[in-house]
Protein backbone atom coordinates (compact mmCIF):
# COMPACT_ATOMS: atom_id res chain seq x y z
CA UNK A 1 0.00 0.00 0.00
CA UNK A 2 0.86 3.70 -0.58
CA UNK A 3 1.44 6.26 2.47
CA UNK A 4 -0.26 9.33 2.38
CA UNK A 5 2.20 11.48 1.03
CA UNK A 6 2.74 8.89 -2.16
CA UNK A 7 -0.96 9.25 -2.97
CA UNK A 8 -0.34 12.93 -3.05
CA UNK A 9 2.42 12.27 -5.65
CA UNK A 10 0.21 10.05 -7.33
CA UNK A 11 -2.82 12.87 -7.77
CA UNK A 12 0.09 15.05 -9.25
CA UNK A 13 0.82 12.76 -11.51
CA UNK A 14 -2.37 12.72 -12.59
CA UNK A 15 -3.00 15.79 -13.17
CA UNK A 16 -0.11 16.00 -14.96
CA UNK A 17 -1.47 13.10 -18.01
CA UNK A 18 -4.69 14.33 -17.90
CA UNK A 19 -3.12 17.75 -19.05
CA UNK A 20 -1.13 16.26 -21.05
CA UNK A 21 -3.87 14.23 -23.17
CA UNK A 22 -6.07 17.07 -24.06
CA UNK A 23 -2.82 19.02 -25.66
CA UNK A 24 -1.64 16.17 -27.56
CA UNK A 25 -3.61 13.77 -29.89
CA UNK A 26 -3.74 10.29 -28.83
CA UNK A 27 -0.26 8.02 -30.52
CA UNK A 28 -0.31 4.37 -30.93
CA UNK A 29 2.88 4.87 -28.60
CA UNK A 30 -29.52 29.27 -22.11
CA UNK A 31 -27.04 30.70 -20.57
CA UNK A 32 -27.09 32.52 -17.07
CA UNK A 33 -24.40 33.40 -15.05
CA UNK A 34 -24.83 30.73 -13.01
CA UNK A 35 -24.33 28.24 -15.60
CA UNK A 36 -20.64 29.00 -15.57
CA UNK A 37 -18.27 27.75 -12.96
CA UNK A 38 -17.14 29.98 -10.10
CA UNK A 39 -13.13 29.48 -11.44
CA UNK A 40 -11.17 27.41 -12.78
CA UNK A 41 -10.49 26.26 -16.42
CA UNK A 42 -13.56 25.13 -18.19
CA UNK A 43 -13.36 20.91 -19.09
CA UNK A 44 -16.74 20.76 -20.61
CA UNK A 45 -19.08 23.09 -22.33
CA UNK A 46 -22.56 23.06 -24.27
CA UNK A 47 -23.54 25.68 -25.73
CA UNK A 48 -26.96 25.71 -27.45
CA UNK A 49 -26.96 21.85 -27.97
CA UNK A 50 -30.32 20.92 -29.41
CA UNK A 51 -30.99 17.04 -29.66
CA UNK A 52 -34.29 15.28 -31.07
CA UNK A 53 -35.79 12.24 -31.97
CA UNK A 54 -38.75 12.30 -34.02
CA UNK A 55 -40.98 14.77 -32.26
CA UNK A 56 -39.69 14.60 -29.05
CA UNK A 57 -37.07 16.90 -27.82
CA UNK A 58 -34.42 15.03 -25.20
CA UNK A 59 -31.82 18.21 -25.24
CA UNK A 60 -33.52 21.85 -25.92
CA UNK A 61 -31.35 24.77 -26.32
CA UNK A 62 -28.99 23.40 -23.05
CA UNK A 63 -26.11 25.53 -21.88
CA UNK A 64 -23.19 24.38 -19.43
CA UNK A 65 -20.32 25.18 -18.15
CA UNK A 66 -17.99 22.47 -15.93
CA UNK A 67 -14.72 23.49 -14.76
CA UNK A 68 -11.61 21.22 -14.55
CA UNK A 69 -11.75 19.32 -11.19
CA UNK A 70 -15.04 19.78 -10.73
CA UNK A 71 -18.07 17.10 -9.07
CA UNK A 72 -20.93 18.30 -11.36
CA UNK A 73 -24.60 16.07 -11.16
CA UNK A 74 -26.97 15.93 -14.11
CA UNK A 75 -30.53 15.43 -11.64
CA UNK A 76 -33.75 15.06 -12.94
CA UNK A 77 -36.38 12.18 -13.36
CA UNK A 78 -36.76 9.60 -16.14
CA UNK A 79 -37.00 10.75 -19.46
CA UNK A 80 -35.40 14.39 -18.91
CA UNK A 81 -32.75 14.70 -21.02
CA UNK A 82 -29.61 13.74 -18.67
CA UNK A 83 -28.72 10.45 -20.03
CA UNK A 84 -28.54 11.73 -23.08
CA UNK A 85 -26.71 14.69 -22.39
CA UNK A 86 -24.25 12.10 -21.21
CA UNK A 87 -23.91 10.72 -24.65
CA UNK A 88 -23.33 13.79 -26.37
CA UNK A 89 -20.73 14.95 -24.32
CA UNK A 90 -19.27 11.26 -24.99
CA UNK A 91 -19.61 11.12 -28.56
CA UNK A 92 -22.36 8.36 -28.89
CA UNK A 93 -25.23 10.82 -29.76
CA UNK A 94 -24.58 13.80 -32.18
CA UNK A 95 -26.69 17.22 -31.32
CA UNK A 96 -28.61 18.85 -34.37
CA UNK A 97 -27.60 22.19 -33.09
CA UNK A 98 -25.01 23.61 -30.73
CA UNK A 99 -21.91 22.74 -30.13
CA UNK A 100 -19.78 20.27 -27.72
CA UNK A 101 -16.70 21.93 -25.96
CA UNK A 102 -14.05 19.82 -24.31
CA UNK A 103 -10.95 21.74 -22.41
CA UNK A 104 -11.87 24.65 -24.92
CA UNK A 105 -11.89 22.10 -28.34
CA UNK A 106 -14.93 22.24 -30.29
CA UNK A 107 -14.90 18.34 -30.56
CA UNK A 108 -18.75 17.97 -31.58
CA UNK A 109 -18.08 15.97 -34.70
CA UNK A 110 -15.57 14.47 -33.10
CA UNK A 111 -16.02 10.21 -32.42
CA UNK A 112 -15.93 8.80 -29.06
CA UNK A 113 -12.38 7.54 -28.98
CA UNK A 114 -11.06 11.07 -30.15
CA UNK A 115 -12.20 13.09 -27.19
CA UNK A 116 -10.82 12.93 -23.42
CA UNK A 117 -13.61 11.92 -21.22
CA UNK A 118 -14.31 8.29 -20.53
CA UNK A 119 -17.72 6.61 -19.13
CA UNK A 120 -18.51 4.69 -16.55
CA UNK A 121 -21.53 2.59 -17.81
CA UNK A 122 -24.64 1.51 -15.00
CA UNK A 123 -24.10 -2.08 -15.37
CA UNK A 124 -20.14 -1.77 -15.98
CA UNK A 125 -19.31 -3.58 -18.55
CA UNK A 126 -16.46 -5.41 -17.66
CA UNK A 127 -15.04 -8.27 -18.89
CA UNK A 128 -15.88 -11.49 -17.21
CA UNK A 129 -12.93 -14.16 -18.41
CA UNK A 130 -10.30 -11.40 -16.92
CA UNK A 131 -8.66 -10.52 -14.44
CA UNK A 132 -9.16 -6.96 -12.36
CA UNK A 133 -5.70 -6.36 -13.33
CA UNK A 134 -6.26 -6.89 -17.11
CA UNK A 135 -9.67 -4.93 -16.92
CA UNK A 136 -7.91 -2.06 -15.81
CA UNK A 137 -5.09 -2.48 -18.05
CA UNK A 138 -7.31 -3.26 -21.33
CA UNK A 139 -7.35 0.94 -22.61
CA UNK A 140 -3.30 1.05 -21.89
CA UNK A 141 -3.18 -1.56 -23.85
CA UNK A 142 -5.19 -0.68 -26.49
CA UNK A 143 -2.97 2.67 -26.88
CA UNK A 144 -0.23 -0.20 -27.32
CA UNK A 145 2.01 1.77 -24.49
CA UNK A 146 5.14 0.16 -23.48
CA UNK A 147 4.81 -2.55 -21.02
CA UNK A 148 6.50 -0.62 -18.18
CA UNK A 149 4.67 2.60 -18.44
CA UNK A 150 1.17 0.13 -18.29
CA UNK A 151 2.24 -1.97 -15.22
CA UNK A 152 2.91 1.78 -13.49
CA UNK A 153 -0.77 3.34 -14.62
CA UNK A 154 -2.31 -0.12 -13.56
CA UNK A 155 -0.86 -0.14 -10.38
CA UNK A 156 -1.01 3.41 -9.23
CA UNK A 157 -4.71 3.03 -10.33
CA UNK A 158 -5.39 0.03 -8.27
CA UNK A 159 -3.77 1.63 -5.55
CA UNK A 160 -6.63 4.99 -5.80
CA UNK A 161 -9.35 2.39 -5.81
CA UNK A 162 -8.09 -0.12 -2.89
CA UNK A 163 -7.91 -3.06 -5.12
CA UNK A 164 -4.45 -3.99 -5.17
CA UNK A 165 -4.94 -6.41 -3.04
CA UNK A 166 -7.46 -8.13 -5.62
CA UNK A 167 -5.82 -7.68 -8.89
CA UNK A 168 -5.91 -11.13 -9.84
CA UNK A 169 -9.53 -11.94 -9.34
CA UNK A 170 -12.20 -12.33 -12.12
CA UNK A 171 -15.65 -9.96 -11.45
CA UNK A 172 -17.18 -12.75 -10.28
CA UNK A 173 -15.35 -13.24 -7.55
CA UNK A 174 -15.82 -9.42 -6.72
CA UNK A 175 -19.02 -7.73 -4.54
CA UNK A 176 -20.82 -5.20 -6.49
CA UNK A 177 -18.51 -2.54 -4.83
CA UNK A 178 -15.53 -3.54 -5.84
CA UNK A 179 -16.74 -4.61 -9.40
CA UNK A 180 -17.91 -0.96 -9.46
CA UNK A 181 -14.31 0.74 -8.51
CA UNK A 182 -12.91 -1.99 -11.28
CA UNK A 183 -15.08 -0.07 -13.38
CA UNK A 184 -13.90 3.46 -11.81
CA UNK A 185 -10.21 2.21 -12.63
CA UNK A 186 -10.52 1.22 -15.84
CA UNK A 187 -11.84 4.81 -16.68
CA UNK A 188 -9.30 6.48 -14.87
CA UNK A 189 -6.32 4.96 -16.05
CA UNK A 190 -5.74 6.65 -19.04
CA UNK A 191 -6.15 9.97 -16.84
CA UNK A 192 -9.41 11.49 -18.79
CA UNK A 193 -9.69 15.20 -18.40
CA UNK A 194 -13.30 14.26 -17.13
CA UNK A 195 -15.22 10.91 -16.10
CA UNK A 196 -18.88 10.65 -17.45
CA UNK A 197 -20.80 8.62 -15.18
CA UNK A 198 -23.89 7.02 -15.52
CA UNK A 199 -25.95 6.31 -12.80
CA UNK A 200 -23.27 3.68 -11.45
CA UNK A 201 -24.89 3.26 -8.19
CA UNK A 202 -28.29 2.39 -9.51
CA UNK A 203 -27.56 -1.42 -8.79
CA UNK A 204 -26.49 -0.82 -5.33
CA UNK A 205 -28.27 -1.88 -2.40
CA UNK A 206 -28.91 0.85 -0.34
CA UNK A 207 -26.11 0.50 2.89
CA UNK A 208 -23.26 -0.07 -0.54
CA UNK A 209 -24.56 3.01 -2.13
CA UNK A 210 -23.81 5.06 0.99
CA UNK A 211 -20.26 3.41 1.40
CA UNK A 212 -19.59 4.03 -2.29
CA UNK A 213 -20.53 7.70 -1.98
CA UNK A 214 -17.51 8.31 0.16
CA UNK A 215 -15.54 6.29 -2.14
CA UNK A 216 -16.75 8.21 -5.23
CA UNK A 217 -15.79 11.39 -3.65
CA UNK A 218 -12.65 9.78 -2.57
CA UNK A 219 -11.57 8.95 -5.39
CA UNK A 220 -12.53 12.60 -6.92
CA UNK A 221 -10.35 14.28 -4.79
CA UNK A 222 -7.36 11.96 -5.12
CA UNK A 223 -7.19 12.47 -8.48
CA UNK A 224 -8.44 15.48 -9.23
CA UNK A 225 -9.85 15.14 -12.59
CA UNK A 226 -14.08 16.48 -13.43
CA UNK A 227 -16.32 13.85 -12.70
CA UNK A 228 -20.10 14.09 -14.33
CA UNK A 229 -22.34 12.26 -12.54
CA UNK A 230 -26.04 11.32 -13.97
CA UNK A 231 -28.16 10.41 -11.59
CA UNK A 232 -32.02 10.90 -10.56
CA UNK A 233 -31.28 10.33 -6.51
CA UNK A 234 -31.39 13.65 -5.31
CA UNK A 235 -29.65 12.86 -1.63
CA UNK A 236 -26.72 11.38 -4.26
CA UNK A 237 -26.58 14.34 -6.09
CA UNK A 238 -26.97 16.69 -2.75
CA UNK A 239 -24.20 15.13 -0.62
CA UNK A 240 -21.54 14.06 -4.05
CA UNK A 241 -21.60 17.61 -6.25
CA UNK A 242 -19.95 20.82 -5.99
CA UNK A 243 -22.23 21.88 -8.24
CA UNK A 244 -25.20 19.95 -10.10
CA UNK A 245 -27.65 21.04 -12.51
CA UNK A 246 -31.61 19.79 -12.88
CA UNK A 247 -33.22 19.55 -16.06
CA UNK A 248 -36.55 19.26 -16.74
CA UNK A 249 -38.20 17.79 -20.24
CA UNK A 250 -35.16 18.54 -22.00
CA UNK A 251 -34.61 21.24 -20.73
CA UNK A 252 -31.88 23.31 -17.88
CA UNK A 253 -34.30 24.81 -14.73
CA UNK A 254 -31.59 25.63 -12.58
CA UNK A 255 -27.44 25.27 -11.96
CA UNK A 256 -25.89 26.25 -8.72
CA UNK A 257 -24.31 24.74 -5.54
CA UNK A 258 -26.41 22.10 -3.60
CA UNK A 259 -27.08 24.57 -0.84
CA UNK A 260 -28.24 27.37 -3.59
CA UNK A 261 -30.68 25.19 -5.18
CA UNK A 262 -31.98 23.55 -2.03
CA UNK A 263 -32.62 26.78 0.08
CA UNK A 264 -33.27 29.54 -2.77
CA UNK A 265 -34.42 27.04 -5.88
CA UNK A 266 -36.38 29.17 -9.25
CA UNK A 267 -39.09 26.92 -9.58
CA UNK A 268 -41.80 24.57 -7.96
CA UNK A 269 -39.83 21.76 -10.22
CA UNK A 270 -36.70 22.29 -8.97
CA UNK A 271 -37.80 23.11 -5.19
CA UNK A 272 -40.07 19.40 -4.98
CA UNK A 273 -37.40 17.51 -6.95
CA UNK A 274 -34.69 18.50 -4.02
CA UNK A 275 -36.50 17.75 -1.33
CA UNK A 276 -39.90 17.68 0.35
CA UNK A 277 -41.84 20.74 -0.34
CA UNK A 278 -44.47 23.07 1.47
CA UNK A 279 -46.00 25.43 -1.45
CA UNK A 280 -47.59 28.17 -0.18
CA UNK A 281 -50.07 30.59 -2.13
CA UNK A 282 -48.93 34.44 -2.28
CA UNK A 283 -52.42 35.37 -3.42
CA UNK A 284 -53.85 35.37 -6.98
CA UNK A 285 -50.87 35.37 -9.88
CA UNK A 286 -48.14 36.28 -7.17
CA UNK A 287 -46.88 32.73 -7.39
CA UNK A 288 -45.92 30.24 -4.18
CA UNK A 289 -43.55 29.96 -1.43
CA UNK A 290 -41.03 27.13 -0.31
CA UNK A 291 -41.21 26.04 3.00
CA UNK A 292 -38.98 23.04 3.89
CA UNK A 293 -40.90 20.91 6.34
CA UNK A 294 -37.83 21.53 8.81
CA UNK A 295 -38.82 24.90 9.52
CA UNK A 296 -42.34 24.26 9.90
CA UNK A 297 -42.81 23.88 13.69
CA UNK A 298 -46.64 21.94 14.93
CA UNK A 299 -47.89 23.67 18.36
CA UNK A 300 -51.06 23.74 19.67
CA UNK A 301 -50.85 27.43 20.23
CA UNK A 302 -51.28 30.22 17.59
CA UNK A 303 -48.23 31.95 16.02
CA UNK A 304 -46.31 34.16 18.26
CA UNK A 305 -45.25 37.58 17.45
CA UNK A 306 -43.24 37.79 14.00
CA UNK A 307 -44.64 34.24 13.06
CA UNK A 308 -46.93 33.26 10.52
CA UNK A 309 -49.98 30.24 10.49
CA UNK A 310 -52.53 28.30 9.81
CA UNK A 311 -54.62 25.73 11.11
CA UNK A 312 -54.13 22.40 9.45
CA UNK A 313 -55.32 18.57 10.35
CA UNK A 314 -52.87 15.88 10.51
CA UNK A 315 -53.78 13.30 7.66
CA UNK A 316 -50.72 10.87 8.61
CA UNK A 317 -47.82 10.33 10.51
CA UNK A 318 -44.98 8.35 9.61
CA UNK A 319 -42.21 6.91 11.90
CA UNK A 320 -38.50 7.34 10.08
CA UNK A 321 -36.41 6.55 13.30
CA UNK A 322 -34.95 9.84 14.29
CA UNK A 323 -37.47 12.01 13.12
CA UNK A 324 -41.12 11.70 12.21
CA UNK A 325 -42.71 13.21 9.13
CA UNK A 326 -46.51 14.60 9.28
CA UNK A 327 -48.53 14.58 6.62
CA UNK A 328 -51.45 17.46 6.87
CA UNK A 329 -54.36 19.20 5.24
CA UNK A 330 -55.28 23.36 6.15
CA UNK A 331 -57.48 25.05 4.35
CA UNK A 332 -58.86 24.54 0.54
CA UNK A 333 -57.07 21.16 1.06
CA UNK A 334 -53.69 22.77 0.93
CA UNK A 335 -51.22 19.75 2.14
CA UNK A 336 -48.64 20.31 3.97
CA UNK A 337 -45.74 18.05 5.29
CA UNK A 338 -43.32 18.79 8.73
CA UNK A 339 -40.22 16.68 9.56
CA UNK A 340 -39.46 17.08 13.13
CA UNK A 341 -37.55 14.94 15.97
CA UNK A 342 -39.62 12.91 18.51
CA UNK A 343 -38.84 15.63 21.12
CA UNK A 344 -39.90 18.83 19.07
CA UNK A 345 -43.56 17.61 18.53
CA UNK A 346 -46.60 17.65 20.84
CA UNK A 347 -47.04 15.05 23.23
CA UNK A 348 -49.60 11.97 22.33
CA UNK A 349 -50.19 13.42 17.93
CA UNK A 350 -52.56 11.68 16.59
CA UNK A 351 -54.18 11.57 13.33
CA UNK A 352 -56.91 13.47 13.02
CA UNK A 353 -55.80 16.17 15.28
CA UNK A 354 -55.91 20.05 14.19
CA UNK A 355 -52.50 21.62 15.26
CA UNK A 356 -51.57 25.08 14.79
CA UNK A 357 -48.53 25.47 11.91
CA UNK A 358 -45.92 27.90 12.24
CA UNK A 359 -43.13 29.52 10.69
CA UNK A 360 -40.97 32.50 10.44
CA UNK A 361 -40.85 34.07 7.08
CA UNK A 362 -37.67 34.66 6.93
CA UNK A 363 -37.61 30.52 6.51
CA UNK A 364 -39.61 31.16 2.97
CA UNK A 365 -38.17 31.35 -0.50
CA UNK A 366 -40.43 33.41 -3.00
CA UNK A 367 -40.72 31.21 -6.46
CA UNK A 368 -40.76 32.48 -9.65
CA UNK A 369 -43.79 32.55 -11.47
CA UNK A 370 -43.90 30.47 -14.25
CA UNK A 371 -44.28 31.85 -17.65
CA UNK A 372 -47.91 31.58 -19.32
Amino acid sequence: MVDIQSRGTIARQWSIRAADLLTKPATKNGTSADVHPAGGSEVIGLRQVCRRFGESAAVEDLSLSIAAGEFFSLLGPSGCGKTTTLRLIAGFERPQAGRILLQGRDLTEAPPHRRPVNLVFQNYALFPHLSVWDNVAFGPRSQRLAAPEIRRRVGETLEVVRLSDLARRRPHQLSGGQQQRVALARALVNAPAALLLDEPLAALDPDLRRTMRSELKRIQREVGITFLLVTHDREEALSLSDRLAVLHRGRLEQVGTPRQLYDHPRSAVVASFLGAANLLPEGPGEGLRLLRPERLRLSANPPAAGERGLKARVRELAFQGATVEVRLCGADDLPLIAIDTHAALPDDLRVGEELWCRWHPADTHLLEVPAP
